[in-house]
């Protein structure tokens, strides 16, 4: 054989395994759907897809009844039907080009609450895209109680449903934020050069409101508007019952060491999220009847829930360090973990901020100055912005 024939045959034994290598390349990124689950009931209902590796989803739809998410990068041979539960009557996963579509037939009118994407962990070994429903009246309309009916004048006003479609989107798509102001009434908090935490807290948390809603993009709710004592239990139901998309909790620090100064950021740490797993237990708060039946699922669902929460709350933490940090001083650990009752709930992200202390002179001044307490709240709000900026990003994956 000649020199040329030996280079060209080469060249075809090259090219040939480029072409299989590329084939097993595009095989490796397929991701298969390897089940379909669904808990909840008609209050809440919740869709997880199991899959082999991760993926992207869209929401294409979800009007008339019917939710439908395109699913990129998804490999299924032939089309899946499953029956539903709670608010799905029904589901279908077909192939498209690039990946699947995945359509929900819903029993009535419903809005996708969030949407997410989990790494294995927790014990389970694959991806999991999670998909929450809810009524889409649930936002505007939380289901009242004996408690909620105590609490009603700490809650904002429900907003109008205009029967003009455009008014309609624009009130379900807002963000729910719920502020809670720290201690109140009988509880000062930290006291300091003849100023109170109480006062400082909810002077900022009502700017902060005023702020937010100035954008039309927020409904604010606040556990308390005035200077009254809320025990720390109800302001996390209240939250729940809002609907909460983020709660943010704002404290102002005491120390012995007057000269130990800056903010400091707290999420839920691991230690502690046994209690909310027993908060949940003793109040039924998590999908209530929907699990009775069967605990593993109730358990799965729940893990599934608080780590996407914890991951949540961490996301927005260094968003609001990041923030804070070019209007205020902060301590060099900014972002801490604890167990602190505001920030138990499973489903709801949520920060403590320690604005700075009030032992500290610089602090105090700084908090107690309406103009330098209202650069920080901007950051706050700009944290904020920032965080939900994010989270259309990350649903939209």
């Amino acid at each position: 054989m000649s020199d040329g024939t030996w280079g060209n045959a080469l060249l075809l034994i090259l090219a040939g395994c480029l072409l299989l290598l590329g084939f097993s390349a595009e095989s490796a990124r397929a991701t298969d759907l390897n089940s379909v689950r669904l808990g909840g009931d008609r209050e809440s209902t919740r869709l997880v897809l199991d899959l082999s590796g991760e993926a992207s989803g869209r929401l294409v739809s979800h009007v008339g009844g019917k939710v439908v998410v395109s699913l990129t990068g998804v490999d299924i041979d032939a089309p899946l039907r499953g029956q539903g539960r709670g608010l799905v009557r029904s589901w279908s996963v077909a192939p498209q080009a690039g990946g699947a579509r995945l359509t929900i037939e819903t029993a009535d009118s419903v809005q996708v609450r969030r949407r997410f994407l989990l790494p294995p962990g927790e014990g389970a070994s694959g991806f999991r895209y999670v998909i929450d429903l809810e009524p889409a009246t649930t936002a505007a309309s939380p289901t009242p109680s004996a408690e909620s009916a105590r609490l009603t004048s700490l809650k904002a006003p429900a907003p109008a449903v205009s029967t003009r479609k455009t008014a309609k989107t624009r009130v379900e798509s807002r963000r729910i934020v719920v502020i809670d102001p720290g201690h109140g009434g009988r509880d000062p908090g930290a006291i300091a050069g003849g100023r109170q935490e109480k006062d400082i807290t909810l002077a900022a948390a009502l700017t902060l409101k005023e702020r937010l809603e100035r954008t039309g993009r927020y409904k604010v709710v606040l556990t308390r508007d005035r200077d009254v004592y809320i025990p720390l239990d109800s302001r996390v139901k209240l939250a729940r019952r809002a609907n909460a998309d983020l709660f943010i909790s704002l404290h102002a620090d005491a120390g012995p060491d007057d000269s130990v100064r800056g903010a400091s950021v707290y999420t839920l740490s691991e230690r502690a999220a046994g209690r909310s797993a027993r908060l949940v237990t003793k109040d039924d708060w998590f999908m209530k009847a929907g699990y009775r039946s069967d605990q593993s699922v109730s358990g799965i669902l729940f893990d599934l829930t608080q780590r996407a929460t914890k991951n949540r709350s961490a996301t927005f933490a260094q968003l609001l360090v990041d923030e804070i940090e070019d209007e205020h001083t902060l301590l060099r650990r900014s972002h801490r973990e604890a167990g602190f009752a505001v920030l138990l709930a499973p489903d709801v992200p949520a920060v403590l901020l320690e604005m700075g202390f009030m032992t500290n002179p610089d602090d105090q001044a700084f908090l107690a100055d309406p103009k330098t307490r209202g650069r920080l709240v901007v950051a706050i709000a700009e944290a904020i912005e920032g965080y939900f900026r994010n989270d259309v990003r990350v649903a939209s994956r």
